[in-house]
């Protein structure tokens, strides 16, 4: 039965050519728009290398205070709030502090260079995944000597060294001559946590890490044993941040510091008063904004529909003459629909194919690598199975009420 009404909706497509094609376009272009977004969505939040373990990964990116008066300001933690109260939590398997990264300047053959420099520990390796095409990550003791030694990405080797060999070899960055010890994949620059062209020690800065108050340059990337765990950080956080708080000189002091994923952090930075995280608000407003964005190709689609059965009136009746319920002619137009619709969504995985090709070819994001994995594969598949039901759903139900008679006469009533 199902091979017959493919078969059938593959006849009524070839009929009317020009309402296909505008069926096609209006579901592929829906789609190629919502699967490029999808796409942008998981390359910035989604488990990529090297932040794979994204379920079991915090990051403390903010500390905003608050004082009477109407005093408030907000920015990264300081080092020595991190290393004193957030390196020492007992519930976390391994805590990492790294600074933001910097833009600076190198030189190769008279030609500048400008890169972007990130500042880490040794446990920045241990928990991140990076890929190394060459050598490994700086040691602890590198880090506790403050070793002059540089992990570079592979756009950096090719910068300097072309084909050849970069361990062992050495880069000048910013006036100061470093040892490459390791070479790894391009990281893409959404990914703010892991990104950068060049990783130094963070002793390199030690001159900053004495320095008072509770704001500065730097991060902290939290790992949790397992996902169960991640729950009873943040709540052996938010009581360090309730003592902290309680040890200001100054009365009238608020502070609001959290171990959020990436995701959530940028809701509670946008869509929130720092308090609560805002990541079911973002969820809402994503989908809201899917919704409403398939809504018009949708109506179309059913204005569309509806014309191409009501020229199947006569066959609707001979079938209902013959004893076919409701259900069952409901049925074989919502198939049909689903078919055109999935041979919309071939096309508009092809598109989007091209499109994030030319994205990632463009430079447009630097080092992107944009594509369909099996998370947006689904995605999009999901979409094209909701978006024939939809679409099909009324025009089948209008026509199935026909009655059997009128039908046979070719009418509407």
């Amino acid at each position: 039965m199902l091979k017959n009404y493919i078969k059938i909706a593959w006849k009524v497509l070839l009929r009317r050519k020009f309402f296909t094609f505008i069926s096609l376009f209006g579901i592929s272009f829906t789609l190629l728009v919502l699967m490029v977004a999808s796409s942008l969505f998981d390359h910035t939040f989604g488990p990529q290398m090297p932040e794979r373990e994204t379920d079991k990964l915090l990051f403390v990116n903010i500390m905003r205070e608050q004082r009477d008066g109407g005093f408030s300001s907000s920015g990264p933690p300081s080092y020595r709030f991190l290393d004193q109260h957030v390196r020492t939590m007992q519930t976390p398997e391994m805590v990492s502090i790294n600074s933001m990264f910097f833009q600076v300047n190198s030189y190769i053959n008279n030609r500048k260079l400008a890169l972007d420099i990130k500042y880490t520990d040794r446990a920045f390796w241990d928990i991140l995944e990076f890929n190394f095409l060459e050598g490994n990550g700086f040691s602890e003791q590198d880090v506790r000597g403050a070793n002059r030694v540089a992990v570079i990405n592979e756009n950096t080797r090719k910068q300097y060294f072309g084909t050849d060999k970069a361990v062992g070899q050495h880069i000048v960055v910013d006036q100061v001559r470093y040892k490459v010890v390791g070479v790894v994949e391009d990281v893409p620059a959404l990914r703010l946590h892991s990104y950068a062209d060049v990783w130094v020690p963070i002793t390199m800065k030690s001159q900053e890490f004495s320095r008072p108050g509770l704001r500065g340059t730097y991060f902290a990337t939290i790992k949790a044993r397992s996902a169960a765990d991640v729950p009873k950080i943040k709540e052996e956080y938010a009581g360090i941040m309730q003592e902290v708080e309680r040890q200001q000189t100054e009365k009238g002091t608020t502070l609001s510091s959290h171990p959020d994923t990436f995701l959530e952090s940028i809701a509670r930075t946008f869509l929130s008063n720092g308090k609560d995280s805002g990541i079911g608000i973002l969820y809402v407003i994503m989908t809201v904004l899917a919704l409403l964005f398939m809504l018009l190709p949708t109506i179309n689609l059913v204005n569309i529909n509806i014309s191409r059965i009501m020229e199947r009136s006569s066959e609707i009746g001979v079938r209902k003459a013959f004893g076919a319920t409701s259900s069952t002619i409901i049925g074989q137009f919502i198939i049909e629909n689903i078919f055109l619709t999935l041979l919309g969504g071939l096309l508009g995985f092809v598109l989007s194919a091209g499109v994030l090709w030319l994205i990632n070819d463009s430079g447009v994001i630097v080092y992107a690598n944009l594509g369909l994995n099996i998370r947006v594969f689904a995605f999009g598949l999901l979409l094209c199975l909701v978006f024939g039901l939809i679409s099909g759903v009324y025009p089948a139900y209008k026509m199935s009420r026909l009655n059997a008679v009128e039908a046979l006469k070719g009418g509407s009533k």
